[in-house]
């Protein structure tokens, strides 16, 4: 925020990863190519608490998703509470980690070494062979942000996405260099919030907070 300004009403995007699906619990890389989990048991339970939550605040005035299914779910247990429609957004899906798919990192770590130290380390490095970068996948999450604060100037936005674009998200929100991606910790159904000044920065206002699934 610019010191000594006025910084108008913000644009504030509340950002919620989807709740778990079978692969959470076990850490498994679970992106775009892969196959597209529903919510567990677990995952519905806590897309609930966190929609009973949202609605409880009363601000959220658009809800937005990732096309993919886990997502969709949780948004839509979200939409439900707040009587709101979901508009889904093409560029906030998961990565997609190539062959990668399914394993866990101890697995990657194993079978691949060197791709995974070049992918942690560079934002062109392609993990799993044929998946995505962090550049495309920063590319297509800026395009989706810039174009959600044209549309909702002015409004809370709850945006239901997955690790890497919200991480990508706060990255960018904060300046922060590539390797700050692998600093933060995105629980499942956890809550983070960014505000979009017109007249300063973005501030981050809120990370990783978990306190309605306790």
């Amino acid at each position: 925020m610019t010191l000594g300004l006025d910084p108008g009403t913000p644009t504030t995007l509340v950002l919620l990863r989807h709740g778990e699906t079978a692969l959470t619990p076990g850490k498994r890389l679970s992106g775009s190519g892969g196959s597209d989990p529903a919510l567990s048991e677990t995952g519905r339970r806590q897309a609930e608490n966190v929609a009973q939550r949202l609605a409880t605040h009363g601000t959220v005035q658009a809800v937005v998703s990732s096309p993919l299914r886990r997502c969709r779910q949780t948004a839509e247990a979200a939409a439900r509470r707040l009587g709101l429609e979901i508009q889904v957004e093409e560029g906030l899906r998961e990565a997609d980690f190539g062959s990668w798919e399914g394993l866990t990192f101890a697995e990657v770590r194993k079978r691949y070494p060197d791709e995974l130290a070049a992918w942690r380390k560079s934002p062109t490095a392609v993990p799993g062979g044929t998946g995505e970068s962090f550049e495309v996948v920063t590319r297509r999450v800026l395009l989706s942000r810039d174009k959600l604060l044209a549309q909702h100037a002015g409004r809370t936005v709850l945006i239901v996405s997955h690790i890497a674009p919200l991480r990508t998200l706060i990255r960018l929100a904060l300046g922060a260099p590539h390797d700050s991606l692998f600093r933060m910790e995105l629980a499942a159904a956890s809550v983070s919030e960014v505000a979009y000044y017109s007249a300063g920065n973005p501030a981050l206002r809120l990370l990783n907070d978990t306190s309605h699934l306790r």
